[in-house]
C-alpha cells in the first residue's frame, strides 16, 4: 500500500507494530531535495529537513521524535532506546513501546525486523558493503528471536546496481550461495541483486519470513531519491515503532 507520502510495508506482523518509508512528496524541500527530505547531511536547507521531520512524526502520528543515526556503512548496532544523542551506527534495535528506529536511504537497502510476539523491532540501513561485513548478522545476534518477520524497502534494483567483480568474487569468498545474486553484463562488470543479497544471508541465518524487495529506486524518479542517479539528493526515512 502507498500514499503520496509514504509507503506503508505489507508484511505479516502484529497489530501493535507500525511501519512507513517516507516517499519525496509531501514536504517543502527546494530543488535536488524537493520535497519531503528528512537528512540534514546532504546540504538542504536545515529549517526545512526539520520541518520536513515535524510533517513526517505528525502525519504518521509518531509516539516520540525518530532515532536517527548517523550511517557510515559499518557493522554497528545500537539499542534505540538508550540513544541521548546523533551516534555512529547503521542499525537499531528496542523491545520498549514508542520508540521509533528509523534509517536513511537512497539505493542502500532498508530493511525492518519484527519478532513473531511483536516485542522486539529492528531497522537496518545495508549497502553492499553492510551486507559484507554482516549487519544482518549482527542485528540477528542483538535480537535473538525465535521468529522474524522482515520487510525489505525500495533500493536500486538489480537493474541498475552494476558492481565489479571483486564485489561478487567477496561475496561468494563468504558463501557461495551469494553467486546467484549476480548477473555477468562484461568481462569485469556485474549487476547485482541487493534485495537478493539480503535474502540469502537471511536465509542462512533461517529467517525466511521476507516481504517486499520489488522496488528500484533509481528507475523511479517521481517517488524515490537516488544517490546513484542524481549525486546531490535527499533521503527516504524508513521507520518502525511499537504500541
Amino acid at each position: 500500500m502507498s500514499s503520496n507520502s509514504y509507503l506503508i510495508p505489507d508484511w505479516d506482523v502484529p497489530s501493535n507494530i507500525h511501519s512507513a518509508m517516507t516517499l519525496r512528496q509531501g514536504g517543502i524541500s527546494l530543488g535536488d531535495y524537493s520535497s519531503l527530505n528528512p537528512a540534514t547531511h546532504v546540504d538542504d536547507d536545515f529549517n526545512s529537513v526539520l520541518i520536513n521531520r515535524q510533517c513526517i512524526k505528525e502525519s504518521l502520528a509518531l509516539p516520540s521524535n525518530p532515532v536517527w543515526l548517523n550511517q557510515t556503512h559499518s557493522t554497528e548496532v545500537i539499542q534505540a532506546d538508550t540513544v541521548k544523542f546523533l551516534t555512529n551506527a547503521d542499525a537499531s534495535f528496542t523491545s520498549k513501546r514508542g520508540i521509533v528506529c528509523t534509517v536513511l536511504t537512497a539505493d542502500c537497502l532498508p530493511i525492518l525486523l519484527c519478532s513473531k510476539e511483536g516485542n522486539q523491532i529492528a531497522a537496518i540501513h545495508a549497502g553492499w558493503r553492510g551486507l559484507l561485513a554482516g549487519i544482518i548478522s549482527n542485528v540477528l545476534k542483538v535480537m535473538r528471536p525465535t521468529q522474524l518477520s522482515v520487510w525489505l524497502g525500495a533500493a536500486i534494483g538489480s537493474c541498475c546496481f552494476e558492481v565489479g567483480r571483486e564485489v561478487r568474487e567477496l561475496f561468494i569468498a563468504k558463501h557461495f550461495k551469494f553467486s546467484h545474486a549476480f548477473v555477468q553484463k562484461s568481462s569485469q562488470k556485474y549487476l547485482a541483486d541487493i534485495y537478493q543479497l539480503a535474502r540469502i544471508e537471511l536465509n542462512l541465518k533461517g529467517v525466511n519470513n521476507i516481504y517486499g524487495g520489488e522496488f528500484c529506486t533509481v528507475c523511479d524518479p517521481q517517488r524515490f531519491y537516488s544517490y546513484r542517479r542524481d549525486q546531490q539528493t535527499g533521503r527516504m526515512a524508513t521507520l518502525i515503532w511499537k504500541d
